[in-house]
């Protein structure tokens, strides 16, 4: 084997993935130390150490994958991001640029490639975006119409919630969350007691109908995700089933041209000898 394919070997092998999500968990833990001032006054030097041998690590793994696979390490989506954080992570965090300091716990999202149940999460989600993206325009229509119409209807009885469209939609935003909804319901009923239609309408649409869809898309999402893995399992199964089929029948007729070779070689020998019976002769 060569260097390249031993490399390969390794960081594709389970003990070393293993291995760098115990580090990733780590640095993720440390870098949440770092947030305690008691922490870092007592243990600082600590948490930065290990910060930076984390770093040493991501780096000198993501050099070995990009020797052991090389342009192909770009094709996995994966391996984009996980380079995109680790890049991020090697910028300067000093004078202007101390605001990138904070983006250093972005290392924690590796953990979602090094995982294959989250990397399914987010496969399913990514393909329900275009599903998700109708229903957020829907949803974004929906408030907006809810905003102006209760802009003109409520603004002189309830400024401070519908005093102007900006205003009007975030209360409307913080409606559909259900968030302190009846507080907003009632001042606005104190002044226009049938403002409850409005609300009740707007809640039914928003809350009831479009966020269920957006579940709806997500959760469909899912389940084609997980169907299409178990068709490929499937797919994957079979073909190892095929493979150890065709290198039996391989074997069997290796050994089927031996013994051939093997009688071929017996005949031959009691043809020298003088003891062949007849009838093998004529065989």
């Amino acid at each position: 084997m060569t260097w390249r394919e031993r490399v390969r070997g390794l960081v594709d092998s389970s003990p070393f993935q293993h291995a760098i999500t115990v580090v990733i968990v780590v640095n993720a833990a440390t870098l949440g130390c770092e947030t305690s001032p008691a922490l870092v006054e007592r243990f600082g030097s600590v948490l930065h150490a290990v910060d930076r041998t984390a770093l040493g690590i991501f780096v000198v793994e993501l050099c070995l994958r990009l020797y052991a696979h090389r342009a192909r390490f770009f094709l996995e989506p994966w391996n984009c991001f996980d380079f995109l954080v680790i890049g991020v992570s090697l910028l300067p965090t000093s004078g202007g640029l101390s605001v990138l300091r904070a983006l250093r716990i972005l290392r924690a999202l590796r953990l979602v490639s090094r995982v294959p149940s989250m990397r399914r999460v987010v496969a399913a989600l990514l393909s329900a975006v275009p599903g998700v993206a109708s229903i957020i325009g829907l949803l974004a229509l929906i408030v907006y119409i809810a905003g102006v119409m209760a802009t003109k209807l409520f603004a002189g009885a309830s400024p401070e919630y519908f005093g102007n469209l900006g205003v009007s939609l975030f209360t409307l935003f913080q409606v559909m969350t259900g968030e302190g909804w009846p507080e907003v319901a009632r001042d606005v009923m104190d002044a226009q007691p049938m403002a409850w239609i409005f609300f009740v309408v707007y809640i039914l649409l928003s809350t009831f109908v479009v966020l269920n869809l957006f579940i709806g898309v997500v959760v469909s999402a899912m389940e084609s995700q997980v169907r299409s893995e178990t068709q490929a399992d499937l797919d994957e199964r079979e073909e190892r089933e095929e493979e150890r089929e065709e290198k039996m029948n391989a074997i069997l007729l290796a050994e089927l041209r031996a013994l051939r070779v093997e009688v071929e070689a017996l005949r031959a020998e009691r043809l020298r000898d003088g003891r062949t019976p007849r009838s093998m002769l004529w065989g």
